[in-house]
């Protein structure tokens, strides 16, 4: 199933969001929520929190009271670890039952208000951040949440800023003009992206790729960033590395808009064993590539592409060490270090003239030195 992050700061209007994604059919995984069933009165986590940090931190109804909690509970690490131990599990056996009992098929929206601030944007297969300017934020939540403005300027302060939410984002949700507007993008989002990924997923097929160039992109190097986090979340503990190769990965340079990634491996057995996770991930496998008559990069293990129709991506596994991997990356590395090299090979390139890379880039090399 697709797992999506929603999330935005405080007063952005992530509710209204996640209230039409239920509408439009997705399982709303909402983390506050949770977070506040698993410590209501009568179940073991308020039990276990009043063992821990005392009977003062409940109401005089035997509700949890939240203030008392947080001034005994962040009071030094050992406190916050307690806590922690207690809510954290609960939290996440409840997210698993959610999880568990949504349709296989589904898209499962995941509510995290920190969800940037916690680093858990890899953990999710696309990241829609809602957006309001600060100003906005501050009426709305001194008008409908009677916060004082103090209040709401300092939590928005605490919070992820904009460039941080803007660098996560797979999609955007301006939410500075009126509900319907808003509404609108989130129903196109469910529709052209959600939906088609979803179904991509499932059936293990990825979206199609742009063949002919563009003029650069500014956003692809963020764009990448954003795949090679999760790329290195599906490759942890296997010792690959993931790196943004290709045409996008250099400014300046023309290229289709398809985001090139390596993944390096020990060896075939290790990329034979990255295939499931990888699909999981939202890269299924995309068959091996034909080395062209000049282009040694893609003499590859195997090719896995994106099955986001937003993002089209192309993921190379190769040996590392071999020529084809090294060369992908000194190719790289030279075109962003030297101009005129980038230049001259635009030219090459759109002559279409075959380049021998591994002799152009010596040559290239000795004229830079």
């Amino acid at each position: 199933m697709l797992r999506v992050g929603l999330t935005g700061g405080i007063g952005a209007g992530k509710s209204t969001v996640s209230t039409r994604l239920a509408e439009l059919g997705a399982t709303i995984v909402d983390a506050d929520k949770i977070a506040r069933e698993v410590v209501e009165p009568g179940t073991p986590g308020l039990a276990e929190l009043v063992e821990a940090f005392g009977p003062d931190i409940l109401t005089s109804d035997g509700t949890l009271d939240r203030p008392a909690l947080a001034a005994v509970a962040f009071s030094d690490d050992q406190s916050r670890a307690t806590l922690n131990g207690i809510v954290h599990p609960r939290v996440g056996a409840r997210t698993a039952e959610l999880i568990a009992a949504a349709p296989p098929d589904g898209i499962i929206i995941h509510d995290i208000p920190l969800l940037i601030e916690n680093g858990l944007a890899p953990t999710c297969h696309l990241v829609l951040v809602v957006h309001a300017e600060e100003d906005q934020r501050v009426h709305r939540l001194t008008s409908s949440r009677g916060m004082p403005e103090s209040d709401a300027r300092a939590r928005i302060a605490a919070q992820a800023t904009d460039e941080q939410r803007r660098a996560a984002a797979d999609i955007w949700l301006d939410n500075t003009e009126d509900r319907e507007h808003l509404l609108q993008q989130v129903t196109a989002a469910w529709h052209d992206r959600l939906v088609p990924f979803a179904h991509n997923l499932r059936a293990r097929t990825p979206a199609p790729a742009p063949v002919t160039p563009i003029e650069p992109d500014p956003r692809w190097p963020e764009q990448a960033a954003r795949l090679v986090a999760r790329l290195r979340l599906a490759c942890a503990g296997t010792g690959a590395t993931v790196e943004h190769i290709g045409p996008t990965s250099v400014p300046g340079l023309p290229a289709p808009d398809t985001i090139d990634i390596q993944i390096a491996v020990a060896e075939q057995g290790q990329a034979d064993e990255l295939a499931d996770r990888l699909a999981e991930a939202g890269f299924p496998a995309a068959g091996t590539a034909t080395p062209d008559s000049d282009d040694a990069i893609h003499e590859v293990l195997g090719r896995h592409a994106n099955a986001d129709p937003g993002r089209p991506a192309t993921v190379h596994l190769q040996l590392a060490g071999s020529p084809g991997q090294r060369l992908a990356l000194e190719l790289r590395d030279l075109l962003r270090a030297d101009p005129a090299a980038r230049d001259e090979y635009v030219e090459l390139r759109g002559r279409g003239e075959e380049i021998a890379l591994d002799e152009w880039l010596e040559q290239a090399r000795a004229r830079l030195s």
